[in-house]
């Protein structure tokens, strides 16, 4: 089956992890995406694919603020707590605080960026959140970068 073949061979490219959280009316949501990146330079856009399956996906289809976090080599236990189904994200484990507007922020990102939703896209059976950078913060050391490569999270460095 096709599906497969290419489920096979995109494990080959690494991609990069990030975390993406919201306010929603009922608390912060958040999930794990291996598909994100920029969109566009002109103007500065960023996107992520997430399943329309994703428990967070109800929220994060109607929110006008979003935030995204790449995550470092070191948080292999973060993208996976946020990756699974029923997982309390935002417990004791977790360092977040919300921001202004109560999108939560998780403190030990090594990139943060808040961003305002520009556009929803759906893609089988996934769906692009396009989102404006508004504010972005990043650690002053470099950071290696958490990827996931073969199905496992890994490193780059």
């Amino acid at each position: 089956m096709i599906a497969d073949q290419l489920r096979e061979a995109l494990r080959h490219q690494p991609q990069s992890v990030a975390i993406i959280t919201a306010a929603g009316a009922d608390g912060p949501v958040g999930v794990t995406v291996s598909s994100f990146g920029s969109a566009s330079m002109r103007p500065p856009l960023v996107a992520a694919w997430i399943g329309a399956t994703a428990s967070a996906w109800p929220v994060l289809s109607t929110v006008p603020m979003f935030a995204v976090h790449l995550l470092g080599t070191g948080q292999r236990e973060l993208a996976d707590l946020f990756a699974r189904k029923g997982a309390d994200r935002f417990g004791p484990a977790t360092a977040w605080e919300p921001d202004e507007d109560g999108v939560p922020h998780l403190l030990d990102a090594p990139v943060r960026m808040r961003c305002q939703a520009v556009r929803r896209m759906e893609v089988g059976d996934h769906v692009a959140l396009v989102g404006a950078p508004v504010e972005i913060r990043s650690v002053p050391e470099e950071v290696p970068p958490l990827v996931r490569h073969q199905g496992r999270w890994t490193s780059v460095a």
